[in-house]
């Protein structure tokens, strides 16, 4: 089986219990370096799927509170050799059957770092995939050329404007998951979820060929349940990065986002 393969099948395995998929979004290497395979144990503990941050230094796509941890972490010396090596020892380390792991990062990091050895590192260091919120579609072709012939998914965004023909194309073209803003403009902010919200996501369930995430602004219990007959999975990113800003446990906090009211 394809590493990228292992994302939809651990979202998929999430909705046969009756509840939403839970993919939860740490920065690497923050709020210090020291200690990150430990902290990354303990969140692949309590969730799915989990998303590590590339610190960048313009993460245009990301609130404050996000944009604050990655400061932190390029300020403490992360870098994304540092992060596969990390990720390699980690890998080594845990169950096979543990949360499949994706890279959240900006497009000038992964062009520094090189295409050419990018994939065959991160396959190497345990990554399944990849999120690349600044690379639009009709970009992508090299990187997820690069990324397919190692078994790596690149997952595609879609937003509340985005036109039906173009889900389509986005959907066709997303491995692991679809990835659906659930606002649009940057993450962090709490989302009400008013029913045309939950509109949008039926119009995109209906469309997309592989597993429907929400992503932006998730925070609660009570959006997870409300987003929980719409999607198959929901993002949680900068609420999780606030709780380890915090030292609270990471853990409790992620459960708390399942319940008995999510079962069916």
């Amino acid at each position: 089986m394809a590493a990228r393969d292992s994302i939809g099948d651990a979202i998929r395995a999430a909705k046969t219990k009756g509840r939403p998929a839970l993919v939860a979004y740490i920065t690497a290497g923050f709020p210090r370096r020291k200690g990150f395979r430990e902290l990354l144990s303990s969140v692949c503990e309590s969730a799915d799927v989990v998303e590590v941050g590339v610190p960048f230094t313009d993460p245009m796509a990301d609130g404050t509170t996000i944009q604050r941890s990655s400061r932190a972490a390029l300020e403490d010396g992360v870098t994304l050799q540092w992060i596969f090596a990390e990720l390699e020892a980690f890998s080594a380390q845990r169950s096979k059957h543990g949360a499949p792991l994706l890279l959240m990062s900006y497009l000038n990091p992964l062009l520094a770092y090189g295409l050419a050895r990018l994939p065959k590192d991160a396959a190497r260091a345990g990554v399944s995939g990849f999120i690349v919120p600044d690379l639009p579609l009709e970009e992508c072709a090299e990187l997820r050329a690069a990324l397919e012939a190692q078994g790596l998914a690149l997952v595609q965004f879609v937003t509340p404007v985005t036109p039906s023909a173009r889900m389509e194309l986005l959907s066709e073209a997303s491995r692991g998951f679809l990835y659906a803003v659930t606002m649009t403009g940057t993450t962090g902010k709490n989302v009400a979820v008013p029913d045309e919200v939950l509109d949008y996501f039926a119009r995109v369930k209906e469309i997309s060929t592989v597993p429907v995430c929400a992503g932006f602004g998730i925070r609660s219990r009570d959006q997870v349940e409300r987003l929980a007959p719409f999607v198959d999975g929901v993002i949680v990113g900068s609420a999780l990065v606030e709780v380890i800003e915090r030292g609270e446990d990471t853990g409790a906090f992620l459960q708390s986002l399942r319940g008995e009211a999510i079962a069916t």
